[in-house]
């Protein structure tokens, strides 16, 4: 008979993967890997996101590692841009490829009628090859030169967050910064020109959500990544013997690896505070294993979310010019719940008043020379 996990052992073991059960003492390109990337729509989410779940973390080593370009940004999972390592960024944004251009063409599917994105593809990637950094709006005027007909806006967005794989350049995601998107091809930004894995879903990628993300069901996995051959590279796994499986409270099947962590439902869960759009609530279909129902909608609203022995249970916004959080709870909490909150909010506070320090890239180079805008 299939074991069941009720939704407290449920969230203990998501938050013992997320580390946000215990903080990591890994370093942040190796944490970054496990965790599959953050999501980084809004460039300083991830900073409170590691802050969360690493001990000791340092802003400036985030912004380091992305001027060395060990980290990276770009478009991937649901269309939106993500944190993740150079060689995550190689071998996933190809993978993503047919994804993003659908989406894309989808979304705009009324302003590209009539134009084949193959050419326009193509005119985009001739643009970018003097490998000089371009706004998305640069971008998109230079594309409308050819397609007048055409806002800008569209025509660039479709390039950059579709058509041609791109990274979104420092200092854009440093600490701090308030820098503008600029753009080069993930090729040239890596000087890579190894062949990438084959696309789709292979078990390697389950393995690595499930490492991340489970015990989760094929559905929350699918809403996780949106790529096909979902069912076959299951399979596979099965057939290996590397898959285990529960059952949820409602009968539904959870995937799993062996060895992964599944603490003990009574184990104590600390105060976290998750950034914007943080991917242990969006990473998966249902995400009642840490937010209910009736919240659901603040985790796409971009609200940040406080977990109180677990579970969503506040908002949290902060005054940047005093650097005060304030707490806003969505259901009573205890006494100890607020000594708990004060006391984590009061550090958060003291890490989002980390001074900034001068942008530099690797080599203690100035940023990058931009193209010239196009009137």
């Amino acid at each position: 008979m299939t074991a069941r996990l009720s939704p407290r052992a449920l969230n203990r073991a998501t938050l013992a993967r997320q580390f946000l059960l215990d903080r990591t003492g890994a370093g942040l390109p190796d944490t970054v890997t496990h965790l599959g990337g953050l999501q980084a729509q809004e460039p300083q989410e991830p900073f409170v996101g590691l802050w969360s779940r690493v001990r000791d973390f340092d802003p400036h080593e985030l912004s380091r590692l992305l001027e060395q370009r060990t980290l990276v940004r770009l478009h991937l999972m649901r269309r939106t841009v993500h944190l993740v390592t150079a060689d995550d960024a190689w071998h996933w944004r190809p993978r993503h490829h047919t994804l993003l251009r659908q989406r894309t063409l989808g979304t705009y599917r009324r302003d590209l009628a009539g134009l084949d994105p193959d050419v326009l593809a193509a005119r985009a990637h001739d643009l970018m090859a003097d490998g000089l950094p371009r706004s998305l709006g640069d971008i998109g005027r230079a594309l409308a030169a050819h397609w007048p007909g055409i806002r800008p806006r569209v025509l660039g967005e479709s390039a950059v967050a579709a058509l041609v794989p791109t990274v979104q350049l420092p200092p854009r995601g440093t600490w701090r910064s308030k820098a503008g998107a600029s753009y080069l091809p993930l090729s040239t930004w890596l000087a890579r020109t190894d062949p990438p894995a084959p696309g789709g879903v292979d078990a390697e990628l389950v393995r690595r959500y499930l490492r991340a993300f489970g015990p989760a069901t094929s559905t929350d996995l699918r809403a996780w990544c949106g790529l096909a051959g979902l069912p076959g590279a299951v399979a596979a796994l099965r057939d290996a013997g590397e898959l285990i499986s529960f059952r949820d409270d409602r009968g539904r099947e959870l995937l799993d690896l062996p060895d992964a962590p599944r603490p003990d439902p009574d184990t104590p869960a600390p105060v976290r505070f998750l950034p914007a759009f943080d991917n242990a609530v969006l990473g998966y279909h249902d995400r009642t294993r840490l937010i209910d129902d009736t919240h659901r909608g603040l985790s796409v609203a971009g609200e940040r979310l406080v977990l109180v022995d677990g579970r969503v249970a506040a908002t949290w916004t902060t005054d940047n010019s005093t650097g005060t959080v304030t707490v806003n709870p969505l259901r009573p909490l205890t006494p100890a719940d607020h000594t708990a909150i004060n006391n984590e909010a009061d550090r958060l506070a003291a890490f989002l008043r980390e001074p900034v320090r001068p942008w530099h890239d690797a080599q203690g180079a100035v940023p990058p020379k931009e193209a010239p805008a196009v009137p």
